[in-house]
């Protein structure tokens, strides 16, 4: 979205801001917002109103602009007017899950996402990043081997003379640690993504980051780096039978979290962002493919989950020029491409898992 320009940022217009609190502690003013209404604004905002909740969405009045002529200096001074409710674009949450993650995210507690593959976790995340104008940082636990590889990779690289030389290269979470701590102004929240991918030895290594202890060791220094306060953590898990390469997470380490359960978005929800994201597609279509994806789901006997990405794929598809004018009757074949592809086996072997979901697809389509 576009930076706010002074003119248009008149005393007594109403906006929507989240804020957080103000580390220049002398300055007057407790809690300091970057965003109005989404946009940027060209200076900080300020407010002193105790009424206002860190991270929570509300309406603020503009007050005065002080120093408008000054592009270094100034400030955007604001009185409170109400609270909102977080909003999330582009994404479904159940509204009671919803009400306890505003409640962890005002709370400042690290959030554990646990739910089925392709359920949105990373969506959510970074719709959250994104409605509180936080800085999203993703990583993905999968790589990480050594407990030092949270914050930095070991690269081999050739000497003048010839030699291998080992150096340190700094991951996506230092690098947002460091720049954290610099930028006190601004609010990171850290993804960290497939949690239970890496190891629960090198998992350990992140325990004094996630408690009260607040701080991380540095491989690159040597020194041990603290949290900022302008840190959120958010990781996400899947757990079952069905998932290979994965660890368990012990009491210590989920004790280190508030969980939070997720799930497959409702039918009607999953249809309204479908055709809210895809209005190429007819609404018939789109109600037919969510109905097959349901059953799949619901079925005993796919033990897999069938990812919301299964279903944005075959949208891709149907959208296309190639089959837009038959998207009906192109249904079957790219269901059985876009659902029983992320199945073990043939849609031609009923004994294997994709044969299974293909009987399903064929059963649905049929009536």
């Amino acid at each position: 979205m576009s930076k706010w320009t002074i003119e248009e940022l008149k005393p007594g217009k109403v906006l929507e801001g989240t804020f957080w609190v103000n580390p220049v502690k002398d300055s007057g003013y407790r809690f300091r917002a970057t965003h109005l209404d989404g946009r940027r604004a060209p200076k900080v905002v300020l407010c002193d109103d105790p009424r206002i909740r860190p991270g929570v969405p509300c309406l603020v009045k503009i007050r005065e602009i002080t120093k408008a002529a000054r592009s270094d200096r100034g400030a955007v001074v604001v009185e409170f007017v109400k609270r909102q409710e977080m909003k999330l674009e582009g994404v479904y949450l159940d509204p009671v899950v919803s009400k306890k993650l505003q409640v962890l995210l005002e709370s400042g507690l690290n959030i554990l996402l646990d739910g089925p593959q392709g359920c949105g976790k990373t969506t959510l995340a970074r719709s959250v990043a994104d409605s509180l104008g936080m800085e999203f940082v993703f990583f993905n636990c999968g790589a990480v081997v050594e407990a030092t590889d949270f914050l930095a990779t070991v690269q081999v690289r050739a000497s003048e003379s010839g030699q291998p030389v080992m150096d340190f290269s700094k991951t996506e979470v230092l690098t947002a640690l460091e720049s954290a701590g610099e930028n006190k102004e601004r609010s990171y929240l850290l993804f960290l993504d497939e949690f239970n991918r890496c190891q629960e030895s090198a998992r350990n290594a992140l325990m004094p980051a996630l408690d009260s202890t607040r701080k991380v060791f540095n491989p690159v220094d040597n020194t041990f780096l603290m949290i900022p306060d302008n840190v959120q953590f958010i990781a996400a898990v899947n757990r079952g039978s069905e998932f290979s390469g994965t660890f368990g997470i012990d009491a210590a380490q989920m004790d280190r979290f508030a969980p939070l359960q997720m799930d497959y978005l409702p039918p009607l929800e999953e249809v309204n962002l479908l055709r809210t994201r895809h209005p190429e597609v007819g609404k018939s279509v789109i109600e037919k493919l969510v109905e097959v994806a349901d059953v799949i789901r619901k079925s005993p006997d796919v033990l897999t989950g069938l990812s919301v990405r299964a279903t944005e794929e075959a949208c891709v598809y149907l959208k296309h020029p190639i089959f837009q004018s038959e998207q009906r009757a192109a249904l079957a074949d790219i269901l059985k491409s876009s659902f029983c592809g992320r199945f073990q086996g043939r849609p031609e072997d009923p004994t294997s898992d994709a044969g299974v979901v293909w009987l399903l697809i064929e059963a649905q389509l049929s009536r």
